[in-house]
């Protein structure tokens, strides 16, 4: 039976995944009702795991040095009872060459070599070059999806992730380009990120030193 994690880990995670949100999106990143995501990280806030910030006008949360060693302490908790037989070490070995192609995709979505200037910045005009990387980020999708149906077995936290990854894609092939790469949007990139965060963190990888 899959895990369902905690609320106070689920808030704490949320706040480490968006790096910098307010009380709304690290709710809905959670999964947990907003009343209780904000008593939840006011309680991080007493403990000092996170911190509430205004940053050019914006208000909301981060995590501190010491919230990010909680977050990771929680995690290793939880997956020693959830994962005793390590299944998501071998899942995001699994992962590694599909992350490779994604990073490379993503590349490609930016930039489109002209003879003058081998890293020109794709305007987009090219359609014949969109559609190959369109085509390379739905296949990942496909790809991605058992490898996520055999993370969400083990922890329901990993519910969704295809959801939006497909929600972004639709719009990108709908002319929304800013829907493959972009931060400020729940973009593929950004949902594949999450994702590859999500795990180096699960596993108490170091993502400067991976492999």
């Amino acid at each position: 039976m899959s895990h369902r994690s905690e609320p106070q880990l689920l808030v704490l995670h949320a706040v480490r995944l968006l790096g910098f949100a307010g009380e709304d999106a690290v709710a809905r990143r959670a999964g947990v009702g907003a009343e209780e995501t904000l008593v939840r990280l006011h309680q991080a806030e007493r403990s000092s795991w996170v911190q509430h910030l205004e940053l050019f006008g914006v208000n909301g949360w981060s995590l501190t040095d010491f919230g990010r060693w909680e977050n990771e302490r929680q995690l290793a908790h939880e997956r020693r009872i959830a994962d005793p037989g390590n299944e998501i070490a071998a899942i995001y070995r699994e992962f590694l060459p599909l992350n490779a192609r994604m990073l490379s995709a993503t590349t490609d979505w930016q930039i489109r070599p002209r003879p003058d200037d081998a890293f020109a910045s794709n305007d987009h005009s090219d359609t014949d070059w969109d559609a190959r990387v369109l085509d390379e980020v739905e296949a990942l999708g496909v790809e991605l999806a058992p490898v996520v149906e055999r993370l969400t077995n083990i922890l329901t936290r990993f519910e969704g992730i295809l959801n939006r990854y497909e929600a972004a894609l639709s719009r990108a092939e709908d002319g929304q380009t800013e829907w493959i790469d972009r931060t400020d949007v729940d973009s593929c990139h950004l949902v594949w990120f999450q994702l590859h965060e999500d795990l180096i963190a699960t596993l108490g990888i170091d993502r400067g030193t991976e492999v």
